[in-house]
């Protein structure tokens, strides 16, 4: 159950830092450029001055190690965060004060790793959550949990969910052993790894490890699925999936955004940087101008300016992009030693 976390822990560890923590997640505010959450693997910081200085937040939270962070779209001083071993809290003031939040969720999912938030757009009462337990809902902003897990036999770690934008009905979910699908909001899943998953190890519970998982704005019948293993894409609406990027030297990606101003342009991390392709994955460049450290745990793309992108890394703190990426530069250190 564990398997994925480990490669990824294993891979990304990096002892001896100086500098800063790995940051291992970058949550923006849907419409303030100055407040930003990140989280260490050890606290969650936030700066309301476009990272001139950080706070603590971690006050009132146990020590369990922050894995996935959601701002609510409608009201966005209200946070949610889900953590490795202790399930999920919610903070109604920015994160000053965090009320833990588990109704619903039993004592293995509690003890387990909470990897995503995703909100309905048309109702942020309604979230669904990817654990390493599997799928979870909520239709009142977290006060009651209910497994969504129907047709989701084989496995049960839920690493990443994405949904279309166009049809929220539709949702995917990336697990341990590829790629499961629902036109009913969880309702129902139906695996569908044809050329994602070799034959011989479809029935393997480690047959493919799903990162993340994003569906084209553009193109909704266009999905993304990045894996440990190199990346794929479907153009069919997940009917079948070809393998993307064979010139990438590091199959194992981390991280990866699609650009919502630009048709088809991609950016995903890794060990070895962040890489951008324009034409939908078939071809990609290395865009790591201005990084101490090519570890890149997480990345994001302003909710204000498409230009913006942040970069976390793996030793050597986060870093802002204004030009799309092309050049990076280094932010003030986040809760590390100067």
């Amino acid at each position: 159950m564990k398997l994925l976390f480990s490669l990824l822990f294993l891979a990304l560890s990096m002892a001896g830092c100086n500098r800063s923590d790995p940051i291992v997640l970058i949550q923006l505010h849907p419409s303030n450029p100055d407040i930003i959450y990140v989280a260490t693997n050890d606290y969650i910081y936030k700066t309301r001055d476009g990272g001139q200085t950080w706070t603590n937040l971690s006050q009132g939270m146990s020590h369990s190690r922050v894995i996935a962070m959601a701002v609510d779209p409608v009201y966005p001083a209200t946070v949610y965060a889900g953590t490795k071993g202790d399930a999920v809290y919610k903070s109604h003031d920015g994160g000053q004060r965090w009320a833990s939040m588990r109704s619903g969720l039993d004592d293995a999912t509690i003890t387990s790793v909470v990897n995503q938030f995703l909100f309905d757009p048309a109702d942020a009462q309604h979230i669904f959550l990817a654990t390493t337990m599997g799928v979870f809902e909520t239709k009142n902003g977290g006060e009651q949990w209910m497994k969504r897990m129907e047709g989701m036999k084989e496995v049960l770690m839920v690493v990443t969910l994405g949904m279309d934008p166009t049809r929220p009905s539709i949702l995917y979910a990336g697990t341990s052993g590829g790629v499961y699908k629902s036109i009913d909001q969880a309702g129902h899943w139906e695996k569908v790894n044809n050329g994602l998953v070799p034959p011989d190890m479809l029935k393997t519970s480690r047959a493919l490890n799903v990162t993340s998982i994003l569906v084209d704005p553009y193109e909704p019948d266009t999905v993304y699925a990045a894996t440990l293993a190199g990346m794929y894409k479907t153009t069919d609406g997940a009917k079948s999936w070809k393998r993307v990027g064979a010139s990438l030297a590091d199959p194992m990606i981390i991280a990866m955004v699609l650009d919502r101003t630009r048709k088809g342009v991609i950016y995903i991390t890794g060990r070895d940087g962040v890489h951008r392709s324009e034409d939908g994955g078939a071809t990609w460049v290395v865009i790591n101008r201005g990084l101490a450290t090519t570890n890149i745990r997480s990345i994001a793309q302003s909710e204000t300016d498409p230009t913006v992108f942040y970069a976390g890394t793996n030793g050597s703190g986060l870093y802002r992009s204004k030009d799309a990426g092309e050049t990076w530069e280094p932010m003030p250190t986040v809760g590390g030693k100067p």
